[in-house]
């Protein structure tokens, strides 16, 4: 049986894979798996990492026009929102899982949920993709393609890292030897009751 990270990986993967070939920051989710599945989850929790690298990477440009860099900030934040949204829905998908595990007297929680332990491996798979192929393109440059190579390295032994805590957690709370406590993201700024600007007022 397939375990979690390798299912996450392999999903992130694809999602990487069809977002280089099809995906843009404005193109829909090609999303090949059914709604409402962990599978679909995972497969657009990596598409809108994907559409936000490429979004972070524009912001960067120190050319941008001030009214575009303005309207990529916005989108950023939009698409922060969203992300933090489909970590908790994962999140949910856990809960339901585990609900009828009985949880053991000594049992221990965890410093975080395992769906932004899966939000962390997302965006370090997109970071082994990208320092792979910075890699790739510095054949020429001897000097730039082994500073790569080394960072390419460290980046898949915290995958492995990664990957195996990640397994040993889903163990962990199946059997009872820790337990799921989840705390929906508050965040302030995005909130029209707690963000004064966004009510017009000063802060």
């Amino acid at each position: 049986m397939e375990n979690f990270s390798s299912l996450a990986c392999r999903i992130f993967s694809e999602a990487i894979d069809v977002y280089e070939k099809k995906g843009s920051i404005d193109a829909p989710i090609a999303n090949p798996y059914t709604e409402h599945t962990i599978e679909h989850d995972l497969f657009r929790k990596n598409w809108i990492d994907n559409a936000q690298w490429c979004l972070e990477d524009i912001i960067r440009d120190p050319d941008i026009d001030p009214a575009q860099a303005l309207v990529i900030k916005r989108r950023i934040d939009r698409s922060n929102q969203e992300r933090t949204d489909l970590v908790e829905l994962i999140d949910s998908y856990f809960l339901q899982k585990y609900q009828a595990v009985k949880i053991l007297p000594d049992a221990k929680i965890n410093t975080e949920s395992p769906a932004w332990a899966i939000d962390r491996l997302s965006i370090l798979k997109l970071k082994i993709h990208n320092m792979r192929k910075a890699e790739q393109a510095a054949q020429d440059d001897e000097t730039k393609r082994k500073k790569c190579a080394d960072k390419l390295a460290v980046l898949l032994e915290q995958e492995k890292d990664l990957t195996t805590a990640i397994d040993e957690l889903m163990a962990d709370i199946e059997a009872g030897r820790k337990y799921m406590k989840v705390y929906k993201q508050m965040k302030m700024y995005n909130d029209p009751e707690l963000n004064p600007m966004l009510k017009g007022k000063p802060l």
